[in-house]
């Protein structure tokens, strides 16, 4: 299993726990507050938290992708491309739950 593999599928998981925390702290602020940028905020978290679920859901139980994603058929170019856009995307989640809990 390549190092680029688990780096990609630890970034989706912690994504996926902050977006959860996210979504729950602007979607009560929706409901406190009815703003639509609170709803806006909501919406886009939802969305992203989709993703990365389905990345992981590939990533960890699709019996056949994440077989191929395992072996060592995908070329590691691919997989820092897809650990970088992870990272990033962890790295600005990370800046945003600071940002709301500030």
């Amino acid at each position: 299993m390549s190092l680029w593999f688990d780096v990609a599928r630890v970034s989706a998981g912690v994504n996926v726990a902050l977006l959860l925390a996210l979504v729950w702290v602007w979607g009560r602020n929706y409901a406190q507050f009815r703003s639509k940028h609170a709803l806006g905020l909501a919406m886009f978290g939802v969305f992203l938290l989709g993703e990365n679920a389905f990345a992981l859901y590939i990533y960890l139980l699709d019996p056949t992708l994440s077989a191929w994603f395992a072996s060592e058929a995908v070329p590691p170019i691919a997989w820092r491309g897809m650990m970088g856009l992870h990272v990033l995307q962890t790295l600005g989640l990370v800046f945003l739950v600071w940002v709301t809990w500030d």
